[in-house]
C-alpha cells in the first residue's frame, strides 16, 4: 500500500463519487464537506491484500480506480469470490459500526486506487451526526445480512 498525495481533481472525483454512495445518502452538503478532509488516497498493486478476514476493522474504502474482490474462506488454502467492486464501490463499514472483525478478505485485483476513511476520524463524524450514525449502523445491518445469506 502506497498513500498519495490528493491533487483538487482528486479531491473533486471524491466528491462526486460520495454522492452516488448510498453510505453517505443520509448527509448534507456540509456534512460531507467535514468528512473529506479525512480522507486518503491510497494505492495497491494487483494481488495485493487490503485487509484480511478477521483482521480489527480500522478503515471504511471507496474504490476510485480499478477493482478489489471480496473474498470468503471456503476451507483452509481456498476461497470463493463472492463479489467483485469497481469505481464507486465501497466496503469496510461493517467492522467499523460495529467493532467485529472483518467478516471477509479484500484483494486488489488490478492496481486500483481507494479513498480511505481511518475508523478514529469515522468516529468523530458519527458523534458530531447522530442522524447519519443511525443510518450507518441500519446499512451495515443490511449488508451483514447479505454477507451471511452468501456464506451459505
Amino acid at each position: 500500500m502506497e498513500k498519495l498525495t490528493m491533487t483538487d481533481a482528486d479531491y473533486g472525483a471524491l466528491a462526486k463519487v460520495m454522492r452516488k454512495v448510498e453510505f453517505f445518502a443520509p448527509l448534507t452538503l456540509g456534512q460531507l464537506e467535514q468528512i473529506i478532509p479525512y480522507i486518503m488516497l491510497c494505492r495497491y498493486r494487483s494481488g495485493e491484500t487490503v485487509f484480511k478476514k478477521g483482521e480489527k476493522g480500522d478503515a471504511f474504502y471507496i474504490v476510485k480506480e480499478g477493482s478489489v474482490s471480496i473474498r470468503m474462506p471456503k476451507m483452509v488454502f481456498f476461497s470463493k469470490t463472492v463479489a467483485t467492486l469497481g469505481p464507486g464501490g465501497f466496503f469496510g463499514e461493517m467492522a467499523l459500526l460495529s467493532s467485529d472483525p472483518r467478516s471477509a478478505t479484500v484483494v486488489s485485483e488490478a492496481d486500483t486506487s481507494l479513498f480511505v476513511l481511518l475508523s478514529a476520524d469515522f468516529s468523530f463524524v458519527l458523534k458530531q451526526n447522530p442522524a447519519f450514525a443511525t443510518e450507518m449502523k441500519k446499512l451495515a445491518e443490511r449488508r451483514k445480512f447479505m454477507s451471511r445469506s452468501q456464506e451459505r
